[in-house]
């Protein structure tokens, strides 16, 4: 529609909605979003009301001044030796303004115009119930599509009204799914085509001392890995003469670990040619028990399966794929191929996996943290984690020669799953 009028109303009717929700009016935004939406996003700032809500809460805007007392000269806002009853009083006003927004379908993880999320912000400014809510909501929405994304329709014509109505929900959640920009990828977001898998395998790597970079100059491992990788490595092979697989070598960080435990038997299962050729002119294939799968994790394990091969140990960690193939592989393959009762230590078999969905926001990762403990509990599995500090990266130069990050967070949330009971 180009009628000025409409145009102008439009305009109106979301800086209304964006005010209420940066001065946490909740009685006004209740009203105004009975007709709107709760992801109307300013064309300037590219704010959303959740980002509008949770940015009116730093010192040094406006009203935060005023809460904080910054308008009568008190140092940090607030009045030695005293409690700022008002700015918990806006506190409670933009948790309950963040709540209403997340109950009328505010999506979690839009962007602004500097590239955060609203629990960007929160993070950011220390607001810790504010984030938490951002991650709860992040954890509901993943939830929510994951399921209708594998929801079928039964046919049933007495149901067909019912059937009707949940395809009409599944279409708008995926379309708010496709209009957002931030999609989790295994090691990193996908903010173009270059990281899609099968643009991954067909790509030329390129191998430095420390690091793989595609041809578009994305990351694909980094030697700043060793830490975590080394400590997988000991709790997935606490001791010496076991079975282990691992899909991905990319460095070979971890199967360099593996080797140290001189195990039983090593399996690696690889796709890309480049890595494949690094393998063979580093006699990978001449080390003692190694046996090399080439290709895709899902085209040769099935193979594995039917043949019976059970390992003590797997490790997973591929690149350029959806957290989803994680989810298919541990949900559909790692019962057939893990031994629940290995070795002489009486323990069961180990399953590691690299952790780093979403991991170029901190909420993000904190989202796919919860969401991955919750699939693995419900695919038979009790998780341990541990938590590992990751050293400053931009001041090691770490990302120098590389196109975006793929961490920003300052610890590692390691897990070893282990069938339940």
């Amino acid at each position: 529609m180009n009628d000025p009028a409409f145009a102008i109303e439009t305009d109106l009717q979301t800086q209304s909605i964006l005010l209420a929700a940066a001065n946490h009016d909740i009685a006004a935004l209740r009203n105004l979003l009975r007709n709107s939406s709760a992801n109307v996003q300013d064309p300037e700032t590219g704010f959303t009301p959740l980002h509008a809500a949770i940015a009116a809460c730093e010192p040094g805007t406006e009203e935060a001044n005023r809460v904080n007392g910054h308008e009568n000269g008190d140092r940090n806002g607030v009045r030695e030796g005293e409690d700022s009853e008002e700015r918990t009083q806006e506190l409670e006003g933009a948790v309950k303004t963040v709540r209403l927004l997340f109950e009328n379908g505010a999506i979690w993880n839009d962007l602004d115009g500097n590239g955060e999320t609203p629990g960007c912000i929160a993070h950011r400014l220390g607001l810790k119930e504010l984030y938490e809510l951002c991650v709860d909501g992040g954890v509901r929405a993943e939830l929510l599509l994951s399921r209708l994304d594998e929801y079928q329709p039964l046919g049933d014509a007495d149901s067909d009204e019912e059937e009707e109505d949940i395809e009409e929900v599944l279409k708008g959640t995926r379309e708010t799914q496709d209009s957002q920009e931030v999609h989790l990828d295994d090691r990193e977001l996908h903010p173009d085509d270059s990281t899609r898998n099968p643009n991954y395998l067909a790509s030329t790597l390129t191998f430095d001392r420390n690091k793989i970079v595609d041809e578009t100059t994305n990351g694909v491992m980094m030697g700043w890995e060793t830490t975590f990788m080394r400590r997988s490595a000991e709790l997935l092979l606490p001791t010496t003469g076991l079975r282990v697989l691992n899909i991905g070598h990319g460095m070979g960080i971890i199967d360099g670990f593996f080797q140290e435990k001189t195990p039983k038997s090593h399996h690696i299962i690889e796709a890309h040619p480049d890595v494949l050729k690094q393998m063979k002119e580093k006699g990978w294939h001449d080390k003692p028990g190694i046996v090399i799968h080439e290709g895709r994790w899902q085209d040769i394990v099935p193979g594995l399966m039917e043949r019976g091969e059970l390992y003590d140990a797997i490790y997973f960690d591929t690149f350029a794929e959806e957290y989803k193939a994680l989810r298919e592989f541990f949900t559909e393959c790692v019962i057939g191929l893990l031994d629940p009762s290995r070795g002489a230590d009486g323990e069961g078999g180990k399953f590691g996996f690299f952790n780093g969905m979403g991991a170029d926001r901190q909420v993000c990762y904190d989202v796919y943290n919860k969401i991955v403990e919750m699939d693995l509990f419900e695919a038979g599995f009790d998780t341990e984690w541990e938590t590992i500090p990751i050293p400053d990266l931009d001041a090691e130069g770490e990302w120098d020669g590389v196109k975006r990050k793929y961490w920003v967070p300052d610890k590692y949330k390691l897990p070893t799953c282990s069938f339940i009971g």
